[in-house]
Parts: structure tokens; C-alpha cells; sequence
């Protein structure tokens, strides 16, 4: 035989020099979840290792972030108070706004990117403004844009609009723009299905629709186009960055959103798949280092040039380590 493949996997130098897929600790983000008051530190039931904290108790898990040498976070807002208007999503003195502050002071080398979405700071936990059963996508870009504006004034370096509402990247841009923050990013979560992988995710953020769903806004799984779809309009509305959300169950959208743009594409390893790797791992079902190493190279491996994980932590490590890089 001439052509032996076996030749280029005989010992790790060999296969580390040919190796197709590369993640670095640079391409990491760590999700964190901030909640109003104060002393807490609150382990999150459907996602164990993971938790809230208070703006006084978040410096801990950011200096532990800091050390594993992951330099971006996405901040998550719990807020104490909530109702229809979603008026701590904006309010200057609201948990992202003072998270972003004093986060700004203690460590400032770090990269914040914050959420915005209105879900977590709704009453009814809609991503939006209702009229009757039904949410209102115009009115919401009002919102959103004046929260994503807030954030940006508190420190944030990027806004990423979760919400999937239509036109809401325009809206941000626009006002962001009047408001001589032509520099700062938005990444888009363009590609965001309506998926039962959230669901610890909205334990943690306690964010759940009292009602209803949000299949009106969020997509519908069975579709591939319509997200190609979504991006373009998102790309042309001035969107940075491109989000596909889920990542384990959708990295064929990775793929194809990664040959229908230029714009670097995310992706982000939602809560679902995190726990379903812990409770496996509890079990001793699996074998948890090996899984989350292969499952964060699928996603890079099917075009993600940035991750979006809570295993951000451990993934640095293990790079550290040479067992994945």
C-alpha cells in the first residue's frame, strides 16, 4: 500500500503537528450568573458546580476565572424585583449595571459581555413587551436597545442580543451609534432555537414564561434555511459576531452559518448539555474530561471560532494540560 493514513497518527508529536482543529483558552467565554443582594453564593440544583452570586461574591469565581487564564465573561442579570416593563434590564443602578462597575475596577484586563434579553427581568418571563398573550416585537426593541445603551455606559465591551426579536441588532446598533459607541460589538444570537436544553438555564435565571412558550420567536428546530436567514438579516443589520445556540445538537447550523458569512461565528454550549454531562458523569457513566474536550472540539471542529461554555474553567486546563489544544 502507498497511502497509509496510519502513518500521521503514530505518536502525539506526529498527530498534534497534523491536527486539523485548534482551540485555544483565547476562544473561551464564561458564562456567570449575578443576582441582587448581598453574601451570596448559591449553588444552582440542575447545574451543579455552578452558581449565583451577588456583585460582592463574584469576584471570587472572576479571580478564579482570571487564573485559569479564560479572559471573557457573559454576565447573566438575577434581578429582586420584577415586573411587566422590565425596568431593572435598564435601570442604572439594576445587578448587570453594578456587576459591570465593579467588576471594571477589580479586573479590568478581563472582557464583559453581557446578555441582553428581557426574560430574566420580566414578570411573566417573556423576552419581551406583551400586548395580551402575544409579544410585541417593536416595542421590545425599545427595551432592548435602551438596555443593551445601559450596560455599555456601566462597562460592558459587548452587547449579545439573545431575544430573537426581528430588527433588534438595527435597533442596538443605531442607538449605541447616536450615543458615540460606534466601537462597541454586538454578538447576534442569530441562530437560537426554541430547544429543551435550556431548561436549567431558566433554573438558573429563573426565567421560565409563566406561560405560553416561545416558539413565536425563538426558531423552530426543523428548520436549517430559516437560519441562514436570520443571520444574513443580522449581518446586514450590523451585527459583529454570530451566535448558534444550541451547539451539541445544531453543529450542522455552525457549519453552514460558518459558509454563508464572514462574520466570526460562536457558539454557545448551553445549560442542557452541561448538565447532562454532569449527571452522566455522577453516574459514572462517562468519563467527564474525555466528553467535554470532544464535545468543545466538535463545535470548533464545525466552524465556532469562539465557545461559549461553563466548562470555560476546566477546558483551560486541560489545554494546560495538552489534552486538548
Amino acid at each position: 500500500m502507498i497511502k497509509r493514513p496510519r502513518r500521521l497518527r503514530g505518536n502525539e508529536i506526529i498527530r498534534n503537528m497534523v491536527r486539523e482543529t485548534r482551540v485555544s483558552k483565547a476562544s473561551l467565554i464564561y458564562p456567570m450568573f449575578v443576582r441582587d443582594g448581598e453574601g451570596i453564593r448559591e449553588e444552582i440544583p440542575s447545574m451543579k458546580g455552578q452558581y449565583r452570586y451577588t456583585v460582592d461574591q463574584m469576584y471570587y469565581e472572576l479571580e478564579r476565572v482570571s487564573d485559569a487564564g479564560v479572559n471573557m465573561v457573559m454576565l447573566f442579570g438575577i434581578p429582586e424585583c420584577k415586573d411587566e416593563a422590565a425596568s431593572q434590564a435598564y435601570a442604572d443602578n439594576g445587578v448587570i449595571q453594578r456587576a459591570l462597575r465593579e467588576a471594571k475596577k477589580r479586573f479590568p484586563h478581563l472582557y464583559y459581555i453581557t446578555d441582553v434579553c428581557l426574560c430574566e427581568y420580566t414578570s411573566h418571563g417573556h423576552c419581551g413587551m406583551l400586548k395580551g398573550h402575544d409579544v410585541d416585537n417593536d416595542e421590545t426593541l425599545k427595551v432592548l436597545a435602551k438596555t443593551a445603551l445601559s450596560h455599555v455606559q456601566a462597562g460592558a465591551d459587548m452587547v449579545a442580543p439573545s431575544d430573537m426579536m426581528d430588527g433588534r441588532v438595527r435597533a442596538i446598533r443605531n442607538l449605541l451609534d447616536q450615543n458615540q459607541y460606534t466601537n462597541i460589538p454586538i454578538m447576534s444570537y442569530a441562530v437560537k432555537y426554541a430547544s429543551g436544553f435550556y431548561e436549567p438555564f431558566r433554573d438558573a435565571a429563573e426565567s421560565a414564561p409563566s406561560f405560553g412558550d416561545r416558539k413565536t420567536y425563538q426558531m423552530d428546530y426543523h428548520n436549517s434555511r430559516e437560519g441562514i436567514r436570520e443571520v444574513l438579516l443580522d449581518e446586514e443589520e450590523g451585527a459583529d459576531i454570530i451566535m448558534v445556540k444550541p451547539a451539541l445538537a445544531y453543529l450542522d447550523m455552525i457549519t453552514r452559518v460558518k459558509e454563508v458569512t464572514n462574520l466570526p461565528v460562536a457558539a454557545y454550549s448551553v445549560s442542557g448539555e452541561y448538565a447532562m454531562i454532569k449527571a452522566a458523569t455522577e453516574k459514572g457513566w462517562i468519563n467527564e474530561e474525555k466528553i467535554v474536550c470532544e464535545t468543545a472540539v466538535a463545535a470548533f471542529r464545525a466552524g465556532a471560532q469562539s465557545y461559549l461554555t461553563y466548562y470555560a474553567k476546566e477546558l483551560a486546563r486541560y489545554i494546560d494540560e495538552g489534552k486538548i489544544g
